[in-house]
């Protein structure tokens, strides 16, 4: 990613510049001690506050290490579920691992949406993008068709950046998967659910993100145009807007994330969570894309 949406947490200064006063200061009565000691008190518990209020190792790679390390114990703990559903374990098995399953999630959840409110990550703090004053666009329905369970995202594309590359692009790994189409082109909800967010002005553009029934989120970033609105029911095969090259990119293409909570930092690979939905996309070789498309620098 080009830029991700993780606090950091700032040196306190005001702390930096009286300590620096106290020891400047010459030692004096007994009263200018307890004003000092009462300064000294009153930063120890600002200090406090702030580290309570914002995860811990935010905006560092032990920050990213703990999210990492909970997203891979929710998809562990998610197949477990299957596995167990596909062997007609007992039903109170199924339950517990279905809780524990849930647990993991709720402790992501809140540490993503924490680290989003104290850094700006729209979702987290404008999801239906009145801030932002998204370019939102045309709502018609499409009349009449039948719709499959899951589509792809676009159609007529190439793959370009996959989930996890490594480059100068992004400032870690790539999130998503990227389909490099012409400006202008459907996006499409992969599934049915229900729109959590449409947001704009980061580095992920105009972007929708929709929660499905199976409690995963589906972003799709970089749009030109929003065609639904937060809180709409979609289903799969709906436009919900067209694509583009908003945010930080250098070209048109769709960036589509999988995610366990709405917010960055709970990403899956996206392909694997399509094909287990019967979804199979493909494509032309990256060097096939840039041959024809400026390649997407951000997400």
């Amino acid at each position: 990613m080009g830029r991700e949406h993780l606090a950091r947490l700032s040196r306190p200064r005001a702390r930096t510049r009286t300590t620096a006063r106290t020891r400047t200061r010459p030692a004096g009565s007994g009263r200018a001690a307890g004003a000092v000691l009462s300064v000294l008190t009153a930063l120890s518990a600002l200090l406090l506050l702030v580290l309570t209020a914002v995860p811990a190792g935010a905006g560092t790679d032990g920050f990213r290490g703990e999210t990492a390390r909970a997203v891979r114990a929710h998809e562990r703990a998610r197949a477990r579920v299957d596995r167990l559903r596909e062997e007609d374990a007992p039903d109170t098995e199924v339950r517990a691992a279905e809780r524990r399953r849930k647990a993991v999630r709720a402790g992501l959840w809140d540490l993503l949406w924490a680290t989003g409110r104290n850094s700006g990550d729209p979702v987290a703090v404008d999801a239906s993008g009145r801030d932002g004053h998204c370019p939102f666009g045309d709502r018609s329905r499409p009349a009449g068709q039948r719709s499959p369970a899951w589509t792809a995202p676009i159609h007529h594309y190439w793959l370009s950046a996959g989930y996890a590359a490594k480059g100068s692009r992004w400032a870690h790994r790539h999130t998503g998967q990227d389909f490099a189409v012409d400006a202008g082109s459907p996006v499409y909800a992969v599934g049915s659910g229900t729109v959590q967010a449409t947001t704009c002005g980061d580095g992920f553009g105009n972007q929708v993100v929709v929660r499905h029934r199976d409690g995963y989120f589906t972003q799709y970033a970089h749009l030109s145009r929003i065609d639904v609105r937060k809180g709409e029911r979609v289903t799969a095969g709906r436009r919900i807007g067209l694509s583009g090259a908003t945010g930080n990119v250098t070209g048109p293409h769709l960036h589509f994330e999988v995610r366990i909570t709405p917010y960055v930092g709970s990403a899956v690979p996206p392909l694997p969570w399509l094909r287990r939905k019967d979804v199979r996309v493909g494509g032309a070789s990256l060097d096939a894309v840039r041959r024809n498309y400026h390649c997407c620098r951000g997400r």
